[in-house]
């Protein structure tokens, strides 16, 4: 049976081929290709992964993706499709986060998108990662109280909830991994307006 984070995979891989190199993304200067070779080169080449979270590190990730980057398309698309044998990590279902997000940054720069009714197995996926929205959320200061109506509810942070954030798990994934301008979400609460104009994401 595929899991949600191989189905989210398979169907962003597709989606890339099909868009072509020079699509517009979601993630600041990065088209399909700039993406395309970020996420090939997260599965294939794990000396790079350090400089996505630490800056001394970043100059080499950047490097590596960018040799990747200049790949012939329909073979650094392969790459995104099929992770190494060796690579247990590429193939966890916590991936379904990275993959969910990166599937929307490429159908959310499209103009005419509408959001996609998920697999009821995805979207409990996402709502079970929803804790990683912690990591998220703490920067802001506020404790936020995560709502979607099929699924319940979390408080992330400690004290009474400052803001409510509701909707689908996956509008709330992205608007925590800031995407807040294209995520379908509702935002109530004495600390609303701080919420909505975080700078969120990694």
């Amino acid at each position: 049976m595929t899991s949600p984070a191989d189905l989210e995979r398979q169907e962003l891989a597709q989606l890339l081929l099909d868009s072509g190199p020079e699509a517009p993304t979601l993630c600041d200067g990065w088209n399909t290709r700039g993406l395309a070779a970020h996420l090939a080169v997260r599965d294939h080449r794990l000396d790079s992964m350090p400089g996505l979270m630490i800056p001394a590190f970043a100059s080499w990730t950047e490097k590596v993706r960018l040799g990747y980057a200049g790949r012939d398309y329909d073979a650094l698309i392969d790459l995104v499709r099929n992770p190494p044998w060796w690579n247990v990590v590429a193939r966890a279902p916590f991936n379904v986060v990275e993959w969910f997000v990166h599937h929307e940054d490429v159908r959310r720069a499209q103009l005419g998108w509408t959001p996609r009714q998920l697999p009821r197995p995805t979207a409990e996926a996402l709502w079970g990662m929803a804790s990683m929205t912690r990591l998220l959320l703490r920067p802001t200061g506020l404790t936020v109280k995560l709502v979607s109506p099929d699924h319940g509810h979390r408080v992330i942070g400690k004290g009474a909830p400052q803001a409510t954030l509701t909707g689908e798990p996956g509008e709330i994934v992205l608007f925590c991994f800031g995407r807040g301008q294209r995520a379908k979400v509702t935002i109530d609460g004495e600390a609303a307006q701080t919420l909505r104009e975080a700078r969120l994401g990694i």
